[in-house]
């Protein structure tokens, strides 16, 4: 799908607040309403827009640590790989899953409460993914940036 300054105009205003109503945003974007709403529509059914959540309080919902994973699988073919990304899939402490290149042969993004918690995802879960020959763990000691909207560059 081809998209122009509107369709940018939209997309950034929407990563910014995605519960903004249809007229705030066609003001915002300088088109009418029904235009406006036509566009969001055309966005989302082209699937560059998958979705709407809501950001929450990572800290306040009880899970502050993040551990960054990497893991090691035994084999690389294309069976062993999809049977490990399906496993990974199930593990709801899982936020990000990343098929590497280099060292790793994946990095994961797992949200914990406190060590015990990340004892037990380890224990039931990390250990018995198909094909893991190594994992090796890092827990983060502070976020110093992590952002949502991407950016978008301007069209030329």
């Amino acid at each position: 799908m081809m998209i122009d300054q509107f369709d940018r105009a939209i997309l950034a205003a929407l990563q910014k607040n995605g519960r903004m109503s249809n007229v705030e945003l066609a003001e915002r974007v300088s088109l009418s309403e029904s235009a406006c709403l036509r566009r969001v529509r055309a966005l989302e059914k082209s699937g560059l827009i998958k979705g709407y959540t809501a950001v929450l309080d990572q800290s306040r919902v009880g899970l502050p640590g993040n551990v960054f994973v990497n893991i090691t699988l035994e084999h690389s073919a294309v069976t062993d790989l999809s049977a490990f990304e399906k496993a990974v899939r199930g593990i709801p402490e899982v936020m990000e899953c990343y098929l590497m290149s280099g060292q790793y042969d994946y990095l994961l993004r797992v949200v914990v409460s406190d060590v015990d918690d990340f004892e037990r995802i380890h224990r039931r879960h990390l250990t018995q993914l198909p094909g893991v020959a190594r994992l090796n763990s890092s827990f983060t000691l502070r976020t110093v940036r992590k952002t949502g909207p991407l950016p978008l560059k301007p069209l030329k």
